[in-house]
Parts: structure tokens; sequence; C-alpha cells
């Protein structure tokens, strides 16, 4: 056994070695990576470690340093197929970096001591999902996912092709420090502070898998707590490993009694009865190595019929500065070296070959131990390990095996939705709906061109099929027919049942029958065979989402996991739920588990009773745009809350909160009869008014009460109910009445937009057509009728009277009064285009993400400039999250994605994504420039230098710096534009010195762009000094 310890190894600085964290060697055994406290990822050549002492070795040491992350470095791992290399920090980033083939640039960096780098590692994603400091990163042996973990207790899957976020599981109570995965590729292993490691069990998803096809991957197998119930919570990390063989895990920070150990793990069982006792203090850090050994040279004695003599082994090490090395044939450790490091060891790596241990500390050391044959055994060759995985089905690429009966009855139920297509046309026909003793009233939404109305599938006469090409023998049919006869299904409640055989499928087999899909109980309305998402069925009112949300949406209803009470199997009559989508499924402490049952929040919802359809306006027959006027209802009530208008509600739920002014308006059954409008608070009536017409909508605030009727008419009152101006007649019925401030917004059947000031008496601009964001050029009205546009899901002011409205394709619009245009902020393309595309991003949600931004108080003087600059605040972050949601629904996102990936592969698009993802953070600033979003231009204007400066755009840093740069030394007398263009010293509310010194801080750290800001920081007079002085007066934490 050698112990190499070069001097030159490690994170060196000006004043100290920082500490390293985290090493690995790569998959051929040539490169050792290191990340530190100095927020570099160092790659070193392995060969010149190991020609330490070799004073004649003249290679290159350190082949390629990366600085791409703004804090210390937690953990850096090569991806198995040696492709790609993560790295994790505690500034929530995932840089990967990828090797490109291209010569590195062989001078090194000015004011550095860094040798030239040898190899030109580039960035090649930037992972945004984590709240908190990464901790650990782990591929799957097969390179198809990346999992992260972090301090904000999430484990996070990303694709190993794409490097799309797949799934977040938020299972942990507490930090998650630890991260392995089985060598079979099935399970992978999470460490946790909550005491805790858990299983998951997963399908290795295809390079094209999107985050909504991995809704029922990556379930929760079991969680072990035995082995840690007093376990410190005072480590750093808690890296587990899993064996080569794939029979165990090694867990660190375990403890036996008071003393502390390693616990394995053994697989299936999940139970540890098996404890590495001797470390002084708490383990960080163990490591199996990849190889399996024999105990005796298999050259002079073969193992013995019926054993393979192989052992595993394993390294631990931690706060007690100890490294231990066990194999599993012995009770004792092979290997102690005490006082390795004088701080705790923070990670250990094996060489492939599974002869060379490097180990790395707090103290910034690395040391490698190099093993001579047969100290820890003979390597046994790599095919030993795929033998030994042969009984977990690792070695059968795309096909996993059962283990046991438990694992497979989880994963029929995981997949339950794949396996309806791959169902014989006779299980589709009957259905899991269909009662056992009943199968003659059983309908199917598919029907074939040779069944007339009233024939069941039963009519042999008349249910002909085409002949098969060949025909069948008599014995090959019989036995068919058996099969089909003990076809054997599983009931809701449990039972085992024979399903019924139908008679029309005995004679003609499976494959001679067209595939439909099924539709709801008793339901026997035809459907089209290409597959829709969902049929909806228009007779009665459809509230958006069916029985179980989104999923169901999605992936189909034929799971019944959560029978409603008192449903016999033999009854099947619809049963109404409550508005919104209810879950079928619930994270429990076993993971995954059907939803229980339970009854409606408020009760029975009563449906709102509609009293007819309003009287269409003439204008609605010759307009391009056509919008659905609102139905005449009996009643309408929507209570006021401290100033906002609350949805709308029954009485009693209103009436719960004794501060609410409650806003009612009645219809009469009688259309000559006049409608009642009252406002009542505490059950006092306030005041009450009388119209002439059916009154559909109702808006509000503390400053006036408006109401729209079926005429056309709009109506305002005073907070005292006095009529506050005369009746506004519009072209035809508003169809969204909407409200803010003083502004009042009415959106007309005809697609027009008014947008009123009550306060002024005045109109922010003439009525706008919505017929340019509803796709008029595309969806024209033709000969043959009218096609299907987008429609318009919400229409929203903000306390500057600009309109924001959302469509039901996802986009999201702004009419700028001073253009007299739409813009369009948000659309699908940048949700598949961009890596920026996060509508959960902590930085965003940060803000108030209201959609219509904060009420800003009368102010006046210099303050006005700072209120109006805050209107907007959220406008941008829920346009965002409103295309994510209507991207969902549509179920487009499958389909644009695929042909983005198909784009990357073409040649000519290898810059796709980086340019579409810059072009996402300029919408965003534009976006929050013209909103007048001070908070959100900021944090957009900082993340987009950080991606250009990293990109290199010398030509946009440059235009940037001198857009920002032209109201500091101007003066701001004359101003000849708006915005990037205007002179003077405020930008969006924002002095533009300080937006100029933020940016110049963010791009000094770009050493090749220190020649442009220099110049900058020049005329901003930031010397050595008085940059770190702004740095800290600032306090800029920004987050990409």
């Amino acid at each position: 056994m050698h112990l190499i310890k070069p001097s030159w190894l490690s994170h060196s600085g000006e004043q100290k070695d920082f500490e390293v964290y985290s090493c690995h060697i790569s998959p051929d055994g040539k490169r050792l990576a290191t990340a530190g406290g100095d927020g570099h990822v160092r790659v070193w050549s392995t060969e010149s470690i190991y020609n330490a002492n070799d004073s004649s070795y003249t290679k290159p040491r350190q082949l390629c340093h990366m600085s791409h992350h703004l804090g210390t470095i937690h953990s850096v791992r090569f991806s198995p197929n040696n492709r790609y290399l993560a790295s994790g920090a505690d500034d929530k980033i995932i840089c990967i970096y990828q090797l490109d083939s291209s010569p590195a640039s062989h001078t090194a960096s000015f004011g550095t001591n860094e040798p030239p780098p040898v190899e030109n590692w580039k960035t090649h994603k930037r992972l945004v999902g984590h709240e908190n400091d990464v901790q650990d990163l782990a591929w799957a042996h097969d390179n198809s996912i990346l999992v992260s973990v972090g301090l904000d207790s999430k484990v996070v899957v990303w694709s190993g092709h794409s490097f799309e976020k797949l799934k977040v599981l938020s299972v942990h109570q507490s930090h998650v420090k630890g991260i392995t995965f089985d060598p079979a590729n099935k399970y992978f292993a999470t460490a946790s502070d909550d005491r805790t490691i858990k299983i998951f069990r997963f399908t290795s998803p295809p390079p094209n898998a999107t985050q909504h096809d991995m809704i029922n991957n990556f379930v929760l197998e079991t969680t072990i707590s035995s082995p840690f119930k007093s376990s410190p919570l005072t480590t750093y990390f808690r890296r587990c490993s899993w064996s080569p063989d794939g029979n165990h895990i090694a867990a660190a920070n375990a403890v036996n009694g008071p003393v502390s150990s390693v616990a394995i793990i053994e697989r299936v069982s999940w139970d540890s009865e098996i404890n590495l006792i001797g470390h002084e203090g708490p383990t960080e850090v163990c490591m199996f190595s990849p190889r399996l050994f024999y105990t005796k040279n298999p050259a002079e004695s073969p193992p013995a019929n019926g054993s393979s003599g192989l052992v595993t082994v394993i390294a631990s090490a931690g706060q007690d500065k100890t490294l231990s090395i066990w194999n599993t044939n012995t009770s004792r450790p092979l290997v102690i070296v005490q006082d390795v490091a004088s701080k705790s060891i923070s990670d250990l790596a094996w060489t492939p070959d599974g002869q060379t241990l490097f180990a790395s500390s707090l103290d910034g050391g690395i040391v490698a131990v190099k093993f001579e044959t047969g100290e820890l055994g003979w390597v046994a060759k790599s095919e030993e390990n795929d033998k030994a995985l042969q009984k977990y089905g690792g070695p059968r690429k795309g096909m996993g095996l059962a283990e046991d009966v438990h694992g497979l009855h989880l994963e029929n139920v995981s997949k339950e939705g794949e396996l309806r297509g791959a169902e014989s046309r006779m299980g589709a026909l009957m259905g899991d709906f269909q009662p056992s003793k009943k199968p003659d009233v059983a309908a199917t939404n598919g029907t074939k061109p040779t069944v007339k109305n009233g024939e069941t599938n039963g009519d042999t006469e008349h249910n002909k099929t085409p002949a098969p090409p060949v025909e069948e023998s008599a014995d090959k049919t019989a036995e068919r027919i058996a099969e089909l006869k003990n076809r054997v299904t599983i009931t809701k409640d449990g039972k085992k049942r024979v399903a019924p055989l139908l008679v029309s499928s005995s004679g003609t087999g499976q494959s001679s029958l067209p595939q439909s899909q099924l539709v709801g109980a008793s339901s026997a309305k035809p459907a089209p065979n290409d597959t829709p998402q969902t049929i909806l069925d228009l007779s009665k009112p459809f509230d958006g989402l069916p029985r179980g949300g989104i999923a169901t949406l999605l992936f189909g209803n034929k799971r019944k996991l959560a029978a409603v009470e008192g449903d016999e199997e033999d009854d099947h009559t619809d049963k109404r739920t409550a508005a919104g989508p209810i879950p079928i499924l619930v994270n429990g402490a076993g993971g995954l588990e059907p939803a229980p049952l339970s009854a409606p929040a408020h009760g029975v919802v009563p449906t709102p009773e509609f009293l007819r359809p309003a009287v269409v306006s003439p204008a609605t027959a010759v307009s391009q745009v056509r919008l659905a006027v609102p139905k005449v209802r009996s009643h309408i009530l929507r209570p006021l809350r401290k100033g906002v208008l609350q949805e709308e509600s029954t009485l009693e739920e209103a009436a719960k909160t004794p501060e609410n002014i409650i806003l009612e308006a009645k219809n009469p059954a009688v259309a000559r009869d006049p409608s009642h409008i009252m406002a009542s608070k505490r059950g006092t009536l306030l005041w009450q008014d009388y119209l002439p017409r059916a009154i559909i909508l109702v808006t509000g605030n503390k400053n006036f009460w408006a109401a729209a009727c079926e005429d056309g008419s709009v109506h305002t009152w005073t907070p005292a109910g006095r009529r506050l101006m005369n009746a506004i007649i519009l072209e035809s019925q508003p169809v969204i009445l909407e409200s803010r401030d003083n502004w009042l917004l009415c959106i007309t059947s005809v697609g027009l937009c008014h947008v009123f000031n009550l306060k002024t008496m005045s109109a922010a601009h003439p009525p706008v057509s919505m017929a340019p964001i509803l796709d008029i050029a595309m969806t024209s009205l033709s000969n043959h009728g009218s096609t299907v546009g987008p429609g318009v899901t919400s229409a929203h002011l903000n306390s500057i009277g600009a309109v924001v409205v959302t469509l039901s394709n996802g986009d999201g619009f702004y009419y700028s009064a001073s253009m007299c245009i739409w813009q369009r902020l948000s659309e699908s393309w940048w949700a598949v285009g961009s890596q920026y595309w996060n509508s959960n991003d902590s930085s965003v949600s940060a803000l108030q993400t209201t959609a219509v931004g904060p009420v800003t108080a009368s102010t006046s003087g210099k303050n006005a400039e700072v209120a109006e600059t805050n209107v907007s605040a959220g406008i941008i972050p829920f346009l965002e999250r409103h295309t994510t949601t209507e991207f969902l629904l549509k179920g487009r996102a499958y389909t644009l994605q695929r042909l983005v990936k198909v784009l990357l592969a073409k040649d000519g698009y290898e810059g796709f994504e980086s340019t579409v993802s810059i072009a996402h953070l300029e919408n965003r600033i534009a976006g929050a420039l013209a909103l007048g979003s001070k908070e959100e231009f900021r944090l957009y204007l900082f993340m987009y230098t950080k991606r250009i400066g990293a990109e290199g755009l010398k030509t946009k840093v440059e235009e940037l710096l001198n857009s920002l740069l032209g109201g500091v030394l101007q003066d701001g007398k004359a101003d000849e534009g708006k915005g990037w263009f205007s002179r003077q010293d405020v930008l969006c509310g924002w002095d533009r010195k300080d937006l100029l010194k933020g940016v110049v801080l963010i791009l000094g750290k770009f050493r090749d762009l220190q020649r442009l800001t220099v110049q900058y920081a020049r005329i901003l007079d930031m010397t050595s000094g008085d940059e770190e002085s702004a740095n800290g007066n600032d306090g800029m934490d920004l987050e990409e």
C-alpha cells in the first residue's frame, strides 16, 4: 500500500488552502475532479499523481479548472458514459460541463497563478431547481437520469439527456445529504438529517421523456430509520454507497447503541443487521469499490463449485480523520489509516480498477491510497459484476425484473395506464367498470362502420370483421379461446374474478377488432380512434377538470382507486362531484397511496340556477370575434373583503367573515320584472337599487360598485350606493367586468376592451379589439363555419389601468397604451426552449405574485415615482405560471419538446437552447420595463448579465453597459427617449448608477470581459475598497 499526497494537489489560495468537499474519478480512470470552498472545480491528471515522486515527469498536472459557481461546491460527479461532469454548490445551481473537442486556450488567466488549461471543459447546462444548497449528486448507471439532493429537503430528478427537470420528491423532513444508485438501475437511496434513508423505485425514462410522463415513476419503496434513531446531526454529509453486486447499501452516520458505525442494509428485506464498528466519531462518507474481489488468487486456487468466493470492499471515513477499509469476509477492517488528515474527510472515490482510493478532506488535502495486487484481494473481471446483477435484471437494459410479489404489484398499479394499450380488445370492451354478473349490458364508445344503431357487439350476424389472411388451425383457436376464458381480473375491492368472454371475440380473436377508447360508465357515445386525452360530455356543466384533476386528464380515468362510498358494483350512476380537482393519489408515509374519501368541504355545493341564456346582441353575428355571453343567473353574490373583491360564493360562506361587504344581484324568473341589486354588512342592508334589465356581471372595490346588464349597459355606484354616473352603453354585452382602484375594465362579446377611469371620468384609450391576440389570422371565418380559436381565461388591470390578458393556449398579453398595440409577455415557446423557465423559482416567487400587483397608496411628490414603479410586481411570474398550467391541460408540451429535441440533433442548431434562453431573459426584461415592474426588472437584468457574461457575448455586454451608462454621464434635462434610450438617471424606478454598478460587479468575475468592465468601473470610481463596500451595501443575493 502506498500513500501519495502531493503538495500541489490542493485548492490553494493566497493565504490558505481551501476545503475540498468532493472528489471523483472519471470512468476511464484518467481524470480526478475535485471541488472546494474556493468555488472551483479542478480536473487533475491521475497519471501525474501516480508519478508525483518522479522528477523527470513533465506532463501537465492540472488539466482544467472551472469557476462557474458563486459559492462553495459540495459535490462533483462524472457521468458513467464519461461525457459530462456535474457539480452542485451552495448557490443552488447545478452545472453540467462537457469536454469540448476544440483545443483550450494555452494562456493562463491574467492576474492568477493558475496553470494554463490543457482540456477545454465548457458549461453545457445550468440547472435551477433547488431552493437551498445542493449537497450531493449521483448519476444513474445507464446515464438516463441525474439526481440531486440538498438542504431544501428536496430530491430533484433531472433527465440525463435533455437535463429537463422530471420530478421533485419532497418526502424528507430535513436536509438531504446523500444519494446513491443501485447498479441494477432499479432503485436509488437518499440519506437525510431526518434520520432516515428512503429507497425509491424507478424505471429509466427514455431520452424524450418529460415531466408529465413521470407521474407514476420514482415511487417511494420503503423508509429505513432503525440504524439512525440517535445519529448525530453534526455531519456535513451522509454519503451512502451501493455495493457493486447490488446486495447491500452502506449508510454513513449510523449508530449502534452509543457507538458510531456504518450500517449495512440488505436489499429486498431492507434490514440492517450488520454494522461496521470502529470509528471513534460520526462517519461522513462510505464508498464501495466498483469491482468484486477474490479472497484467494483464482489462478492458484480456483473457487470451489457452488461458491464464487467473491467479496466486496468498502472504505469509510468521517470526523475522526481515520480511513477504514473492510471487506465482507472479515469482521475487522483490512486497513486502518489514522490521522490521514487534520480535519474531517469529506469524500472518497475509487478508480475503476478498484485498486486505488482517493480521499478529500476539509483541511484542503487530497490523498491517494494505492494498493498492491492481493492486499485487498484479487480483482475479478467486470463480467462477474454483470453475473451478480443478473438476478436483479441489471444487464437487461430497458427491462426490469420484479424481485417479489409486492414489487410486481406496485409496478402494475403505477403502470396501469400504459398497460391499457396492450390489453386485448375484449378487456377494452368489457372495461374494469363492468359488472361481472351482467356482461350483456356493457356498452362501448367505439363502433364499427358495419354495426348499425341498436345492434350490440354480441350480434355476430351483423358484426362482421375482415377475414384474416391466414386461417388458423382449430387447435390454435381452441387454445386462444381457453386463454380468454381463463383471463383473471382484480375488481376494485381486491377480489379476483374470471372476466366474462365476449361472444364476438371468441371466434375472431383480439387482433381483428379495432381499438377504441373508453368513456365513463353507461355511455354509448362513439369516439374517434385518434386517442384523445379525454371526452367531454357537453350535456351537463363541465368544470374544466375531470375527477382526479390534471393527472386524470392526461392519463385517463379508467382506474378507480378511490371508490365512492356506497357505490355498489352494479350501480354506475354518475355522481356529481364538488367543483375543483379531486386527488386520486396522495403522498402518505409509505409513498403514494390511494386518496381517502372525504366529504365536500361545505357540503353539497348547489349548482347555480340558470334562468335563461342572455339575449345575444346582433353585432355578434357580423363580428370577427365572438366571446360567450354569461347566462342570466337567478342569484349572484360576491363578498368584498378588506377592499378586495372575492370570487362568487354562498351567503353562508361569505357571512363567516363579519367585515365582509356582500354585494348581491337577484334576477327575477319573469323577464319583464326588474332585477334587484343590494349591498349588506353583518346582515344590515347598506343600500339597494333596481334595474330594468337582468344583471349578468358585478364587480367592485372600496371606491365604487359596478354591474353589467344583458342589454349592454353598465351601471356604477359609490360605496354608499349613490349613482356615480349615467349608464354606460356598450356595443354588446360585457363578458368580463373587472375593477381596480378607480379603473373599470369591460370586455364585450365582440372582443372590444374598454378601460374607464371613474375618478377622472375619462378612458385610458379608445376601445381596443382583442382580435390580434385571438389568432384571428389563423382562425378566421370560413365558408364552412367558424374555426375554434383560443379563449380568454382571465383579464386584469394594474394600478395604472394597463390591461393584462391570459388565453386558453397559455399566452399572456399586455396592452401598451403608448404604442397602441398588444405585447406578448409569456408563451409556450419559452417553456420548451428556455433553460430559465421555472415558475416555482424562489427568486421569482419571493416577489408579490398577485395577478395585478399590489395596490399602491396615493402618493405625491418624490414618492409618487417610486410607488408607480411597483404597480406591476408579480405579473410576469403569474403569466408564466398560467402558461405552464395551460400547457399541461392542453397536452402540447410533449409535442413541442419533441420538436425542440429533434432540432437540437440537427446541424446548425448547436447553440439553439442557449440562444432561446438568452432571448427569454431579454423578453422578461422588456416586459418588466414596459410594465414598470421594479423588483423583477432588477432581478431579470442581473440574471441576464450573468448569462451573457458566462457565454462571453462581448457585443451584448458592451451594448448593455452603454445603455445603462446613458443616464449616468448625460444630463437629464433633454429627454429624447424612454426606457433604455432615456437620458434620465432613473430606469424603471432604479438609479442607473446603482444598476450599472451591480452589472459591473457581476461581469467583473469573467476575466475575458474585464477589459470592458474595468473601463466602466473607473467611471463609477469603483476601486478595490469601494467595490467591496458596494457589494456589501447592496446585498445582491442574486439567483439564476
